[in-house]
């Protein structure tokens, strides 16, 4: 596909962006074959980033009070970094803290909320059965006001008589809004921007019938917010539930998307993700069918126009971990989970703040040369049916805190040689424009070489293997070159690029 037509489907997809919002440089990743023609003799491997070592970076106070949900933003400008995390123990609250490095944070002395049973006096936003953290910083700047927007889980109490004798929920349960113009001072909007889905397990309504909580088709208590750089839009990626096999309500999580110019009006939720027949197994100890893993929550960011998620994977009837999974996405719709097998970022070790939950977010900070992921994490597993609730405990405290993991700048996913040697062939496409050719790459223990190759597979003289100055380095920006061709002297028309290893491994290319 030539770079004309990638932009062109990428507008169509996107339902909007212009081709000027388009960076001269395109890096290609390798975290799946979008890019590629075909490949011989080469395996993908999956990345994780590697756990801090002053993790957990920060904690709650005591007595039983414990950090979930989390968001950070970083200003580019002043390297400043700032933190909004949840505080569960003394009722759903969010918090603020600040750090100049990302890695030693301070609680301010805001004195704005206080409340009983927190002692911190950084809490700067609480509502009634709040759920979530999830804070997007509006990149467009277009009304400095409500630059901090925070999204956020809510159930008003209920006034008047139940809908059935054991709630007490009323029927405004759903997603919230707040704005800030610094983060830490908020305003709450009024009513939900979106009816939630909440509920007891039955047949769906008729139509036409009225049903008493929510709305069945929505999202729910986990929401996580971010801005699509590619549609210039605000998205939410939230909890929401699919049907059993029974046809009954509310049988397992899965994640729906919806989407806003201005964080108000939001787009009716669409299902984007579910489990499938790989997630649901019936172990002897839960005969019939059970619910097996669920898709809690699935945070979204843009990375070189692919959409990560950091899908927080649940088994409650089983162990109760919850580790995160990276999936894939081309267009923010349709995902692949190509790496269910090993978690991107696996619980931690037993004993640790994080061995048991993790809560992922949608706000990775990129930086020159690694990308950090902040979490939030509980140390012990959530078994329904098993008593094991670490908020409900009165008899022992958990574990819990603030948690940092980092990976080497877009090095997700690789591709390297199955045994010695292996080709990457790309698929054809324009280097009109395009002066360099860099490679993130490990050429540590082998060599890197690439040619060039026209649109019938006939190789271009001057660009061939042998011709190929050898990348034998591991770095995140090699550059490469021939001993006498260069770039601009490439031919007018669409050209394969061949990137042969030889013991070695490759992220990413970036066309410059």
């Amino acid at each position: 596909m030539s770079r004309i037509l990638f932009l062109f489907a990428v507008l169509v997809v996107c339902r909007g962006a212009s081709a000027t919002e388009q960076p001269a440089a395109r890096t290609l990743l390798f975290v799946d074959d979008h890019e590629v023609l075909y490949r011989a003799g080469t395996r993908r491997e999956l990345h994780s980033p590697v756990r801090h070592d002053a993790n957990p970076l920060l904690t709650g106070p005591e007595p039983r009070n414990q950090v979930g949900y989390c968001s950070v933003h970083r200003d580019a400008t002043s390297g400043r970094y700032q933190l909004w995390y949840q505080l569960t123990g003394a009722g759903q609250v969010v918090c603020y803290a600040e750090s100049t490095d990302g890695v030693k944070w301070t609680k301010p002395d805001l004195d704005l909320i206080t409340l009983k049973g927190v002692p911190d006096r950084n809490v700067v936003f609480t509502s009634l059965d709040h759920y979530g953290a999830s804070v997007v910083v509006d990149p467009t700047g277009d009304d400095l006001q409500r630059r901090y927007k925070l999204a956020y889980w809510s159930i008003p109490p209920l006034v008047g008589k139940p809908a059935h004798p054991k709630d007490d929920r009323g029927p405004d349960g759903g997603m919230y809004v707040a704005f800030s113009p610094d983060g830490k001072h908020w305003t709450k909007q009024p009513g939900p921007v979106l009816r939630g889905t909440y509920g007891r397990s039955q047949d769906p309504p008729l139509v036409g019938e009225k049903y008493p909580w929510g709305e069945i088709s929505s999202v729910s208590d986990v929401l996580d917010a971010t801005y699509d750089p590619l549609c210039n839009k605000f998205v939410v990626h939230a909890k929401a539930w699919i049907d059993a096999p029974d046809g009954k309500l509310f049988w397992k999580r899965a994640i729906v998307r919806t989407e806003s110019q201005d964080f108000m009006k939001w787009s009716p939720p669409q299902l984007v993700m579910v489990p499938d027949e790989h997630d649901g197994v019936r172990p002897a100890a839960y005969p019939g069918t059970r619910q097996g893993v669920q898709l809690h929550g699935a945070p979204v960011f843009v990375r070189h126009g692919v959409y990560f998620s950091l899908v927080q994977v649940a088994d409650f009837e089983t162990h109760g971990l919850q580790p995160i999974e990276l999936a894939i996405s081309r267009d923010g719709l349709a995902w692949s989970r190509p790496f269910r097998a090993t978690p991107f970022l696996p619980v931690g070790a037993t004993g640790t703040f994080d061995a048991g939950r993790i809560w992922s977010n949608a706000t990775p900070v990129v930086l020159d040369d690694e990308i950090r992921f902040y979490y939030g994490a509980y140390q012990h597993p959530w078994k329904f049916g098993k008593g094991e609730y670490p908020w409900n405990s009165k008899t022992r405290v958990p574990k819990s805190g603030l948690g940092l993991a980092t990976l080497p700048l877009d090095r997700f996913a690789g591709l390297r040689p199955i045994e010695k040697l292996g080709q990457i062939t790309l698929r054809p496409r324009s280097l009109r424009g395009v002066n360099e050719l860099t490679l993130n790459a490990d050429a540590s223990t082998g060599t890197i070489r690439l040619e060039l190759l026209n649109a019938t597979g006939h190789r271009l003289p001057g660009f061939t293997k042998s011709d190929a100055a050898p990348v034998t380095a591991d770095g995140l920006r090699h550059r490469v070159t021939w001993k006498t061709a260069k770039l601009i002297n490439s031919p007018p028309e669409d050209i394969m690029i061949r990137i042969h290893l030889e013991n070695a491994e490759v992220f990413a290319l970036t066309l410059d």
